[in-house]
């Protein structure tokens, strides 16, 4: 049985493709690439069809990680068929909680820091977009950070499913 996450921003052109990347590059390195499915989309509309942020892109691939990438928004259908819905900051969080048709879906409803031991109690990864490439580089340690947390939460919900 296949695992599904899917990271959600605003936009889905900067935070949460980001988080989809080096979330998919933590799946393959734990050789789980045909147990998970990462995907990633965002609260709103706006940036349908277009690729990620070129800010995005381009810290994605100096640090390694693969940037192709449509942007699409989330839609309240998908609840039934993904086992966790990682927010990037307390909005999307709220937002996403509002969209679940039920309680037990909205509780799939994860922000992507609580993930991270390190991050205390500032859980929000802040939206890099109207800032300079730092805002960037910033975010990609934020993901980074919380991605082996979250590696570790799949692993054990998988092997939870197999037992």
């Amino acid at each position: 049985m296949t695992f599904r996450v899917c990271f959600v921003c605003t936009g889905n052109i900067c935070r949460s493709p980001m988080a989809e990347s080096v979330f998919r590059a933590r799946v393959g390195e734990a050789g789980l690439l045909d147990r998970v499915e990462v995907d990633s989309a965002g609260t709103g509309g706006w940036h349908e069809g277009e690729a990620a942020d070129p800010r995005t892109v381009s810290v994605l691939d100096e640090h390694g990680y693969g940037s192709d990438h449509v942007a699409r928004q989330f839609q309240p259908s998908w609840f039934a068929r993904l086992d966790l819905v990682i927010a990037l900051d307390a909005g999307h969080l709220r937002a996403l909680r509002r969209l679940a048709p039920t309680e037990e879906e909205a509780r799939k409803v994860r922000l992507l820091r609580s993930f991270d031991p390190a991050a205390g109690d500032d859980l929000d990864v802040p939206d890099p977009y109207y800032g300079g490439r730092d805002g960037f580089e910033e975010c990609l340690e934020m993901v980074e950070g919380a991605s082996s947390g979250l590696l570790a939460a799949v692993r054990e919900r998988l092997e939870g499913r197999a037992a």
